[in-house]
C-alpha cells in the first residue's frame, strides 16, 4: 500500500491511503490519526489500512477523493529519528579521492552513518528557502526506510523484519560549509539542512520482485532543471543492505517506531572506475558534487556549478512498467528572506 500524510491537519498532518496509479486517496483517520501514530500500533493497523488500499484500488472506497502532491507533507513530517547512512562506498571514495584524502579500509566493512535534524522535514514539493548561495547548494538522492521497534542488539538477518516502510529522500547539502564543520571532529550541523522526502511511503510488496529483501533493484531517477542528470540502480554498488544499516544503527541503542534509516547518495561504478555522465553512456550522478569530482580529478577543476536560486530538481522512481512508485520530489531552490529584514 501507499501512504501520505496531508497538510493543514496539525503538524503530523493528516494520514491517508494513496491508490497504486496516484490518483485517489482516501482519509483513514478512524485507523489511525497520522502515520506515526499507526506506526505505533503498526501490528494492529495494517491489515485495516491495506483492506482500505485493497478497496480503493478496485474502485469500491467510499469518500475516496483526488490525491494532489501538491498538499502532501513528507510521510512523517517530522520523526523521533532521522540517520542517515553511507552505503554506497564508491561516493565517499570520489569526494575523498578529489581530496587527495584516502578512503579507511574501515569503511569497506562498518557502515558509516550520521544522525540528522528531524525536528521537521520538507513536503515533496516544498521550496527548498536558504539564505545564501555561497553555501554551495547541493541535492543528494537517496532511499530510505521506516522501522517499526527495533530492540538494541539486533542482527542484520532479524533486522530485514522491521523494516515497514520505504520513501525517497533529497538530502539537502550545503558543499562549501562541509569542510569546516568535518574538520572540527563532530560531524555535519549546519551543512546539513531540512531534507525533503517523497510524497509516498510504500510498503515492500509495492516494490514486487525489484526488493530482494536486502536491496532495491531500481534505478533512481534525478532531473535537474528539467535534464536527466542521474539514473543510477539502487540495488548496484550498494556495499552495505538495509538490513545491515538497521543493525549497525541498532547496536548499542533501540531504534524506535517512525525511525528513518537512509541509504546515503546512490552512486554506480562505470566499469570499474568513478560514474560518468549519462550523456556520456554511464548512469549519471545523485548529487552534483560527484560530477565536480570527476572533473576535478580529469581537468583539474570543476566545471559544473552547483545550485544557485530557481534552480529546480526532480527525483523518482520508477517501477518495470514506468509507473511513478513514491511520486516525484519537485523541489526550486530559493532566496530565504530572514525575520526582521
Amino acid at each position: 500500500m501507499k501512504l501520505a500524510s496531508m497538510k493543514h491537519d496539525g503538524r503530523d498532518g493528516r494520514l491517508v491511503v494513496v491508490s497504486r496509479d496516484l490518483a485517489a486517496c482516501c482519509q483513514v483517520s478512524d485507523i489511525a490519526r497520522n502515520l506515526q501514530a499507526a506506526l505505533d500500533d503498526w501490528d494492529a493497523v495494517a491489515a485495516s489500512l491495506q483492506d482500505v488500499s485493497d478497496r480503493l484500488n478496485n474502485g469500491s472506497c467510499e469518500g475516496s477523493a483526488l490525491f494532489d502532491p501538491a498538499c502532501a507533507a513528507a510521510p512523517l513530517p517530522r520523526a523521533y529519528q532521522w540517520a542517515d547512512g553511507s552505503a554506497y562506498v564508491a561516493h565517499v571514495e570520489l569526494l575523498r579521492q578529489a581530496r587527495v584524502a584516502e578512503l579507511p579500509e574501515s569503511f569497506r566493512r562498518d557502515p558509516l552513518i550520521y544522525q540528522g535534524g528531524s525536528d521537521g522535514f520538507l513536503g515533496a514539493r516544498d521550496d527548498i528557502a536558504l539564505a545564501d548561495e555561497d553555501w554551495g547548494i547541493d541535492f543528494e538522492a537517496e532511499l530510505a526506510v521506516v522501522v517499526d521497534d527495533v530492540p538494541m542488539g539486533v542482527t542484520a538477518e532479524r533486522a530485514g523484519g522491521h523494516i515497514k516502510l520505504f520513501m525517497l529522500v533529497n538530502d539537502v547539502s550545503l558543499r562549501t560549509l562541509i569542510p569546516g564543520e568535518l574538520a572540527k571532529g563532530f560531524g555535519f550541523f549546519q551543512s546539513k539542512p531540512a531534507s525533503s522526502f517523497s510524497p509516498l511511503a510504500v510498503t515492500p510488496d509495492e516494490l514486487g520482485a525489484a526488493w530482494d529483501g536486502q536491496k532495491l533493484h531500481l534505478p533512481l531517477l534525478s532531473f535537474l532543471n528539467g535534464k536527466p542528470f542521474g539514473r543510477p540502480d539502487a540495488g548496484c554498488n550498494m556495499i552495505f543492505s538495509f538490513p545491515q544499516l538497521i543493525a549497525h544503527a541498532a547496536k548499542t541503542r533501540a531504534l524506535s517506531a517512525g525511525s528513518i534509516i537512509g541509504s546515503g547518495t546512490v552512486s554506480n561504478r562505470f566499469n570499474g572506475g568513478p560514474g560518468r555522465a549519462i550523456a556520456e553512456g554511464g548512469a549519471g550522478y545523485s548529487c552534483i558534487a560527484e560530477r565536480r569530482m570527476i572533473e576535478t580529478i580529469s581537468d583539474g577543476g570543476p566545471r559544473t556549478p552547483l545550485l544557485s536560486f530557481g534552480d529546480m530538481i526532480c527525483i523518482e522512481m520508477r517501477d518495470e512498467n514506468d509507473r511513478n512508485i513514491f511520486g516525484s520530489i519537485e523541489q526550486r531552490i530559493v532566496r530565504y528572506d530572514r525575520p526582521g529584514r
